[in-house]
């Protein structure tokens, strides 16, 4: 792996660390709050800042993801090169683009 990958996956693996604490956090303040779905969509409704830390936990895990997924491949199966690189690249977007799109319809919910 080379260091912007190296880099790249340290810094959304710190970035994935705090977004998967703060979700954590909010799960069981929710759950000892007693709230039903709607009230949690109902206060993530127009919430910026929650659309701020869901965009920041889907923009890591589509970094995160394919650079681990990279490092499998190549030793599980040895897949390396050029084809492999550019489908992950692709599982990358797909994340991102589908983790966003949650993201949004939570938020304008």
């Amino acid at each position: 792996m080379n260091g912007a990958l190296l880099a790249a996956s340290r810094i959304s693996a710190l970035v994935l660390a705090i977004a998967v604490a703060v979700h954590l956090y909010v799960i069981i303040d929710a759950v000892q709050q007693g709230l039903t779905a709607a009230a949690l969509l109902e206060r993530t409704h127009g919430n910026i800042p929650f659309l701020a830390l869901y965009a920041c936990f889907v923009l890591a895990a589509s970094v995160h993801a394919p650079i681990g997924l990279r490092a499998v491949l190549a030793e599980w199966f040895g897949c390396s090169g050029g084809l492999t690189d550019g489908i992950l690249v692709c599982f990358g977007i797909l994340i991102a683009v589908l983790g966003m799109r949650a993201a949004w319809a939570v938020f304008a919910a």
